[in-house]
């Protein structure tokens, strides 16, 4: 498996991974695929500082992890930054979570981060049980804010220092 920064050529394997996630529901707070357009001015958002990185599999992507501003243009919160990572669905179990987590990790530094955050789906255990297995704590819990046709599920926060 190889991981690198994702490209604007990356946008429809990206695309098709999370509307895995939408249809699944209860991956992810989306209830309707998202389109290109969306993912690409979603693409645009992200740069050096707020990179995609995607794993790829016999040059296929089959992941991909984003590092997102957290709370952006509040600069007292430049060091901190969001995680989220999806997986194609025929490819889950096969560790490329773990390693895109330990990859995102690692350029941490020199990113100029410190802190990571990952906010979840309550009920999302599989993701809960890979970060807590990379030691990210759970900071928060806000029940009951997400709604899907009539179950109403909670958020989880779960964050990491980084960079100490």
């Amino acid at each position: 498996m190889k991981i690198r920064n994702a490209t604007i050529a990356d946008i429809t394997a990206i695309d098709n991974i999370y509307n895995q996630a939408v249809s699944l529901k209860f991956k992810t707070a989306d209830l309707m695929p998202l389109t290109k357009e969306k993912r690409k001015k979603w693409f645009e958002d992200h740069n050096d500082h707020y990179p995609v990185f995607v794993a790829e599999i016999d040059h296929k992507v089959v992941g991909y992890l984003a590092v997102s501003a957290y709370r952006p243009g509040r600069m007292a919160l430049r060091e901190t930054a969001e995680i989220s990572y999806y997986i194609d669905s025929s490819y889950q179990r096969r560790g490329i979570g773990k390693q895109l987590i330990e990859h995102a990790e690692a350029k941490c530094a020199s990113l100029g981060l410190k802190t990571f955050i990952a906010i979840i789906i309550d009920s999302n255990d599989a993701s809960i049980e890979l970060l807590k297995k990379y030691n990210y704590e759970k900071w928060g819990h806000l029940p009951n804010v997400a709604v899907f046709e009539d179950k109403e599920i909670g958020h989880v926060y779960y964050g990491k220092r980084i960079v100490l």
